[in-house]
């Protein structure tokens, strides 16, 4: 039976040092000297990394593909907001964060699940009658995107699956992927507004399905779920007992004419873990700075979840200590208009966009309601040159030096999602360059039927 002999060796002002010597059969047995060993290099990549893929980077990185460089480039692509400078974030923010800097009290580790007071802080800015909230029923994290790795980390094990919208943020299936998690894509309809296809949502769910994810605001589709939308999704994870994922990055990020409801506030039975942060309504997604909101009245999750997160927390010591220090007075102190502002652009820019490509042949948007996008249906034939989607953008960016996501990137052939956080005199641009582009390759019924012949 094979034996550790362990030796604490210590000279002088040297600090004491371990010799560990492998004994077997009563024979010290120096390291690298295993009997039996050979020692080879046999350095290979984890089962995880090779279960890892993100559709939008595989798509855009395969657009081997050159703008017109008689055209400045107009990147509608990016959902982020701070790219052209004309959506600053507030000075109290800003400000906020500089005093933080100054005292120098942040500059340790915090607990793996944030500052209690920060904890404190984003409890009290969320909690409400219909759905309360304490420090306890927060975890703070290293921006929204680790609270959705978290949250499915926690929910669902390997060869378990998730409910995903279609079309819908990818980093869903990439998270989901990696861990050994099926995904399971429900659709979502253009002609209802991105509303869910309730009866398709619940034929998908099985015993092993671990959670259904919601997405509002959406992206990529700009869309904002009405109150009794929500009151029939919630309905559907009721009667088969399935939690919600609730990804809320958007969360009040809707326009004038549109309300925005929190799931949670909705419900009295189905446990929510609500994903949210600085990110999108406060114009700062480089500060990563996330939190979950753990709703669960019917203490369903228990101490089993909320234990679990805390686990899994602890593999990473929380998001940056001086954002925590500043979230507080990011909180309350950041004035109304500053949101309203924010919205007005937006909406501007929306109200704009959907103007000018529905005006367009061949092309169908889907008016938005809030986020920070919106999805353009492709009537491809119209367009029998390309295709498919990747195609048609591809030869925009080409022809136009216009650069639109393909929505395959968002597992919805044949449309393509358009950022509305640019300048207006750009989108005013861009959208001039894709009727051009529009009206170039277009074909009526008749044009298109002899393209197709003559192929």
């Amino acid at each position: 039976m094979d034996s550790y002999l362990i030796q604490v060796n210590g000279h002088g002002d040297r600090a004491p040092m371990l010799d560990v010597h492998l004994k077997s059969a009563g024979n010290a047995v120096s390291p690298g000297k295993a009997k039996g060993r050979k020692p080879r290099w046999a350095v290979r990549a984890s089962e995880m990394s090779k279960k890892t893929f993100n559709p939008v980077r595989a798509i855009v990185d395969s657009m081997k593909v050159e703008p017109n460089p008689k055209k400045a480039m107009i990147s509608l692509s990016l959902g982020d907001p701070t790219v052209f400078g004309n959506l600053p974030t507030n000075d109290e923010v800003t400000r906020a964060v500089k005093e933080v800097l100054d005292s120098g009290q942040c500059n340790g580790y915090a607990p793996s699940v944030g500052y209690q007071s920060c904890r404190e802080a984003v409890a009290a800015y969320y909690d409400c009658p219909e759905a309360p909230l304490k420090a306890q029923d927060v975890i703070l994290t290293s921006g929204c995107s680790q609270a959705i790795e978290l949250a499915l980390a926690v929910l669902a094990n390997p060869g378990q699956n998730i409910l995903v919208p279609r079309p819908g943020f990818s980093l869903y299936k990439t998270l989901a992927l990696s861990m050994g998690i099926e995904v399971k894509l429900y659709n979502l309809l253009p002609e209802k507004a991105w509303e869910i296809d309730l009866e398709h949502l619940e034929s998908l769910v099985d015993e092993k399905t671990a959670c259904l994810i919601v997405n509002n605001p959406s992206n990529p589709c700009g869309s904002v779920f009405s109150k009794s939308h929500l009151q029939e999704i919630l309905a559907v994870a009721s009667r088969q007992c399935v939690p919600i994922l609730a990804d809320e990055i958007y969360g009040d990020m809707v326009f004038a004419d549109c309300k925005y409801e929190p799931i949670a506030t909705l419900s009295t039975n189905v446990p929510i873990l609500s994903c949210g942060g600085l990110a999108k309504r406060w114009l700062v997604p480089g500060w990563r700075m996330g939190w979950i909101l753990i709703h669960d009245r019917r203490d369903i999750f228990g101490n089993e979840i909320r234990d679990g997160l805390l686990r899994l927390s602890q593999r990473i010591l929380g998001p940056c200590t001086i954002v925590q220090g500043a979230l507080e007075r990011i909180l309350h102190r950041t004035p109304p208009e500053f949101y309203h502002n924010t919205l007005s652009i937006l909406k501007s820019n929306a109200d704009l966009c959907y103007a000018a490509l529905s005006a367009i042949p061949g092309l169908q948007p889907v008016r938005p309601a809030g986020a920070m996008y919106l999805m353009v249906e492709i009537e491809m034939e119209h367009f029998p040159e390309f295709e498919n989607d990747v195609e048609f953008t591809e030869r925009l960016i080409s022809e136009q030096s216009v650069f639109c996501l393909p929505a395959t990137c968002f597992e919805y052939p044949n449309f393509f999602r358009v950022v509305i956080t640019v300048p207006e005199e750009m989108i005013l641009e861009a959208c001039g360059r894709i009727q051009e582009f529009c009206e170039m390759h277009y074909q009526g019924a008749e044009g298109a039927q002899d393209l197709e012949c003559d192929k």
